[in-house]
């Protein structure tokens, strides 16, 4: 299974690029954010016809918004974080219903913060608090879970392209960081950090100063699994390849692949010997 997540920066826009790269890349779920259009407007019917047929979608005019597009059936659907009132359209979260098993998808477009000291980035210190804590108590449940979508925080200097020269700025901060150490803690794993990655390795990019050429970027879309998930884990990779569109979202996919663990047999059949030595059929 694949799954993948993307700040598409306005889905009505982006639209051709979104199936184009479905039709290229397959995943199994694709979790988009920055929407930009309310629910009525969500083209369904075009994500339906890539094969997409269960979507979750909690849109917003202009800002924001989230949806899960999924080729599995979709169940207990869930907008924003419970218990803490948002105007914004941040979070939609869904039940995924595989052959497998069921899993609990999580797509979140995090507060951006603006700037360390302002309004907005006190509102996303609360946010990243009351995401904490509703997550603790998702975790409870016997269901893995991966939470997934623009963080709009760097985890570490490696996820920078100019670690000092943009210390505790905005998606740098100790604060930022130390909200994002605080979800691994609940017991979830970056999946892109369970593999060795090339160097400066960027899921954002801004459309000034010729950033992506230059690969001055930032990793800020991530992907988090729970622990029980870690053997299940095969790859996490940034498909820069969208980025390079024209009128491209400055972001890129970040693509998960889970495969189910393998069962072993506790009652297996013996191997009937083969008449040539050394090979058994």
């Amino acid at each position: 299974m694949k799954i993948a997540t993307w700040n598409i920066n306005s889905l009505s826009v982006r639209l051709p690029q979104v199936i184009e790269w479905l039709a290229a890349q397959p995943v199994d779920v694709l979790c988009l954010q920055e929407l930009k259009l309310t629910e009525d407007k969500f083209p369904l019917q075009a994500l339906q016809d890539a094969g997409y047929p269960h979507c979750a979608v909690f849109g917003q005019k202009t800002y924001n918004g989230v949806a899960i597009c999924s080729r599995h059936r979709l169940e207990d659907v869930q907008r924003n974080i419970a218990g803490f009132e948002d105007e914004q359209a941040r979070v939609v979260s869904a039940t995924l219903s595989t052959p497998d098993g069921d899993l609990r998808v999580v797509n979140a477009y995090f507060v951006n913060g603006q700037e360390p000291g302002s309004e907005k980035f006190s509102y996303k210190l609360r946010w990243l608090e009351a995401l904490r804590l509703w997550l603790a108590e998702e975790m409870k449940n016997p269901q893995p879970l991966i939470l997934l979508g623009d963080f709009n925080i760097t985890a570490d200097d490696r996820d920078s392209y100019d670690p000092e020269g943009l210390r505790e700025t905005i998606h740098h901060t100790t604060e930022e960081r130390e909200a994002f150490r605080d979800l691994l803690a609940l017991g979830l794993l970056d999946a892109f950090r369970l593999f060795e990655q090339p160097p400066k390795s960027y899921s954002w990019w801004d459309y000034r100063d010729l950033a992506f050429r230059r690969n001055r970027g930032l990793r800020i879309d991530h992907v988090l699994v729970s622990q029980s998930l870690q053997a299940q884990v095969r790859s996490c990779v940034i498909d820069k390849q969208p980025r390079r569109n024209e009128r491209p979202s400055d972001h890129a996919p970040v693509v998960v692949e889970i495969s189910p663990a393998k069962r072993i047999d506790p009652n297996p059949k013996p191997l009937t010997p083969s008449p040539i030595p050394g090979f058994f059929g």
